[in-house]
């Protein structure tokens, strides 16, 4: 389970960086080691939408050492309210070192700077790991949002190629930051409920606002053909993709099944990450699934709109994961922890046991402890050290494989599956095999012309 108290580090050689003469901002941290006195990272933001705008470009800019060079968005208005952001936060610390932020509609055009050393990506979710793989093939390391796949054929080619290049990545979720999340994952890891016997996650309703189904012509600023790139080729309409000259509200791919696979795993892989860390199989997957559910009768908006998720592991953990309260629960067989999301932050509800004794439990120094940083310092001081991140690319492929498998579960209908987790096939069912493996995608975009 590498646990990384014991700075079990995987250490990877960097990748030799080329056309240095040529780099037009500054040079690349990775060129000086990680030792360097400056110890700066240059980082691209691909995809500059809500999510990039107020939480992702400001997180990465309050970590020591970094440097925002470049923002990219099929979205013209969306990069330059990025840009404008980036360079007010530099205009206001006058760091002479800045020259400005660049701008590029294609994500290629970013991936082949050389002047950059990492990569936050945020679009689409069907766009995650055509976009990260070009990245590490480019030389980049990844913070990439979750889920970082909808197919778990994949997301599993991300982790080879990810392994294969030697990058750094780091699932963009912020929830093994939170220190009830933490402090509850590390109190079960520690025999404080004794043997686990069941963990429960919950993820929140997904809202389906009346909205019209009107084609229209996609706005100036947006080249579609780009947005939807390996997607199937579909109509421009507002619904299917994000409000224009907005960033405040939640856009309409995420409710599309073309891009998206909704709550079950957006918020999914938020929640059943901390379940998986707190029950230690999270480098490894259920041998038994069973999920039935509801989606949307929309013709655009069709994800679940409910869904209860049963999973079976090898060593006898059942898992539940069920729409409503977002949470996760742990139960042992001498007590059980509650992390309740939606409660404040102050409340006694947000972390609770069945006897306040256990979480008052301190863990000795000869136990397992997880380090406790934020997601962006985590990625960038990874980058640095060539070290492993909290939450990396196999991690990322378990926890969004086991949204994954009781989706796949649900559109066959509630039928039960086998799953080999070593493997990562289903052993009862070719129906499911073929739910797992991503459709061709539409020409001229493929894997070996990325």
């Amino acid at each position: 389970m590498h646990p990384l108290t014991r700075r079990s580090f995987l250490r990877r050689a960097s990748v030799a960086v080329a056309g240095i003469a040529g780099a037009p901002y500054i040079l690349p941290a990775s060129v000086f080691g990680a030792d360097a006195p400056s110890k700066r990272v240059t980082m691209g933001f691909i995809g500059c939408g809500r999510q990039t705008y107020h939480a992702n470009i400001p997180g990465f800019l309050k970590v020591a050492g970094v440097q925002a060079v470049a923002v990219c968005d099929v979205d013209s208005w969306r990069m330059a309210e990025a840009k404008k952001l980036i360079e007010g936060h530099y205009a206001k610390k006058k760091d002479g070192s800045f020259k400005g932020c660049a701008t590029y509609k294609d994500f290629r055009e970013l991936l082949a700077d050389k002047s950059i050393d990492a990569v936050m990506i945020a679009t689409q979710d069907h766009w995650h790991v055509p976009m990260a793989i070009a990245a590490v093939r480019a030389g980049k390391d990844v913070a990439l949002e979750k889920p970082i796949t909808r197919w778990i054929d994949e997301g599993r080619l991300l982790a080879n190629e990810v392994a294969k290049y030697k990058r750094v990545f780091r699932v963009d979720s912020e929830f093994r930051s939170l220190e009830p999340m933490h402090r509850a994952a590390e109190l079960v890891r520690n025999g404080r409920i004794g043997k686990l016997r069941v963990v429960r996650t919950g993820s929140p309703k997904e809202g389906f606002p009346d909205e019209p189904e009107t084609i229209t012509e996609a706005p100036a600023e947006l080249d579609y053909e780009l947005w939807l790139g390996p997607a199937p080729k579909v109509p421009y309409m507002q619904k299917r993709v994000h409000t224009p000259q907005n960033l405040k509200s939640r856009p309409g791919w995420m409710r599309s099944l073309d891009y998206c696979d909704g709550m079950i795993a957006n918020w999914g892989t938020h929640l059943n990450d901390i379940g998986q860390w707190g029950a230690g199989t999270e480098r490894t997957g259920p041998v038994e699934i069973k999920a039935t559910g509801k989606f949307h009768d929309g013709k655009v908006w069709n994800v679940l709109e409910h869904f209860d998720a049963y999973y079976k592991f090898a060593n006898g953990i059942e898992f539940y994961h069920q729409m409503g309260e977002p949470h996760v629960r742990f139960e042992g067989d001498k007590g059980w922890i509650h992390v309740n999301y939606a409660a404040s932050k102050l409340s006694p509800e947000r972390l609770k046991a069945s006897a306040p004794a256990i979480l008052k439990e301190k863990i000795g120094p000869e136990e397992l402890h997880f380090p406790l940083k934020r997601e962006k310092p985590d990625f960038i001081d990874s980058v640095r050290s060539r070290g492993q991140t909290l939450e990396d690319e196999e991690v990322g492929q378990r926890t969004t494989s086991l949204c994954r498998l009781a989706h796949i579960a649900i559109q066959l209908g509630g039928v039960k599956l086998a799953w080999d987790p070593d493997k990562e096939v289903f052993t009862n069912n070719d129906a499911a095999n073929k739910l797992a493996k991503r459709p061709p995608m539409r020409a001229p975009w493929s894997f070996d012309k990325l």
